[in-house]
């Protein structure tokens, strides 16, 4: 049962939610990162992506949260499906989002090795589908497009999601508007940081490659 609705893209401090989330006890957090790691679903959410009919509770058997794609692709779905699930809009300021796109997701995509395995294909498959394609129709390399479909991503749901359902953060505010929206108490330690642009897109890359090559796991 989904509690928690990430509805930002990635790089809008989604890692770092996730981490957040799960201290918090809205644990497991689904994010891309589980999906790379969990290649038995990537079949699934290819087929979300390309609009064929989705079992939400199949696709998140057990987890209580979820943030990053793909599941913000599907934000609209999923607050129908979970009604009684909050929804978090992570924000950056737009040129900072576009720039570590572009040099973390982008580049890491766009550098895949000449030979993968099946699986790899899948993966990189599924990305474009549900990043480049779904979320992007195509565009991201025309900068301009790219921003004004963030904008326009975020005034989306700051429209349809009401407004005690709806918490707009940017995560360097730390634990205190986090808490106040889900009503439990502030922990005593840092607030996740995860924002690195150079050690994310290392480990971005490990993961893609790992996901392209090594067996699945189970």
């Amino acid at each position: 049962m989904i509690d928690v609705i990430g509805a930002g893209f990635g790089r809008t401090g989604t890692l770092s939610l996730k981490l957040a989330l799960e201290k918090l006890g809205f644990g497991p957090c689904h994010h891309m990162d589980e999906v790379l790691a969990r290649r038995d679903s990537i079949p699934a959410w290819t087929a979300a992506a390309e609009g064929h009919p989705t079992d939400w509770d199949e696709m998140y058997a057990g987890y209580r949260s979820t943030v990053d794609w793909p599941g913000a692709l599907f934000w609209r779905e999923l607050s129908g499906h979970y009604p009684s699930a909050r929804v978090i809009l992570t924000v950056r300021d737009p040129e900072a989002w576009y720039s570590s796109v572009e040099n973390t997701l982008l580049r890491s995509a766009m550098t895949a090795p000449p030979t993968m395995s099946e699986d790899g294909r899948r993966a990189i498959a599924m990305m474009n589908q549900v990043v480049w394609n779904g979320a992007f129709h195509g565009r991201f390399r025309d900068r301009d497009a790219a921003l004004r479909m963030f904008t326009e991503h975020n005034e989306s749901v700051k429209r349809e999601i009401p407004a005690d359902r709806l918490l707009v953060l940017d995560v360097t505010e730390g634990w205190e508007p986090l808490c106040a929206f889900l009503q439990i108490p502030v922990p005593d330690e840092p607030f996740p940081r995860l924002n690195d642009q150079a050690s994310y897109a290392a480990k971005q890359r490990e993961r893609i490659l790992a996901a392209m090559g090594a067996p699945a796991s189970r």
